[in-house]
């Protein structure tokens, strides 16, 4: 017992404080807004690999206790987004950056910022994704709904396309009601403030409960 609790960490605690508000008797009590279903988990992106384990261990606790887990992977979508413009499109957008880079590492990635934002921003971009895994989800369980989360991770990868706080605007209203869980790598500043990956302006443009 004693080695339990001098193991806890702040994301740990974290955990178990989400853990205890999705599985209340009552339905999950994660915002104070019945029809807003939304939490985010800020953490350091250098805890990337112990936030994983935490997210695993939530998995498997919820699991047990009757509850189902969607996994959304930011990564995964944006990739498909990328691949699906087509090999050419692909190849021509790694050669530009190869070459863009060997003159400037900033103007490299403002080129990519220009070039793929227009895939994933906006109500139809990964929102729309993140959207259609969740209500398709909740279609094929609709008695479960109040016994499902869905939690969106690997969202480093987004930057410095998207900003978090557009994703989660883009997908109120578009997810059944179902729970959702955005992990977030960056800094908390302040009470609301945000800073994605700790290197953009604090954003206070967020009405989800931040743990």
């Amino acid at each position: 017992m004693t080695a339990d609790l001098f193991s806890q960490t702040p994301l740990t605690e974290v955990f178990n404080a989400l853990k205890a508000d999705l599985i209340q008797e009552d339905g999950p009590r994660i915002s104070t807004m019945r029809n807003y279903r939304f939490a985010i988990v800020p953490y350091d992106p250098k805890d990337e690999f112990a936030l994983r384990r935490e997210v695993r261990k939530l998995h498997t606790d919820l699991v047990s206790s009757g509850w189902m887990v969607l996994s959304i992977n930011l990564q995964k979508l944006l990739l498909d987004r990328v691949r699906s413009q087509g090999e050419e499109f692909v190849r021509r957008l790694i050669e530009r950056e190869k070459r863009t880079a060997g003159r400037s590492i900033d103007r490299a990635i403002q080129d990519l910022q220009t070039r793929l934002s227009p895939l994933i921003e906006g109500p139809d971009g990964i929102a729309a994704d993140c959207s259609r895994l969740i209500c398709s989800y909740a279609e094929e369980h609709p008695e479960a709904i109040d016994r499902t989360v869905a939690i969106i991770g690997r969202a480093g990868a987004l930057y410095p396309f998207l900003r978090s706080s557009a994703l989660l605007r883009h997908l109120d209203g578009r997810t059944q009601n179902v729970p959702v869980v955005l992990l977030y790598p960056g800094e908390r500043r302040g009470d609301k403030g945000l800073s994605f990956m700790g290197q953009v302006d604090p954003d206070s443009d967020y009405r989800p409960r931040i743990y």
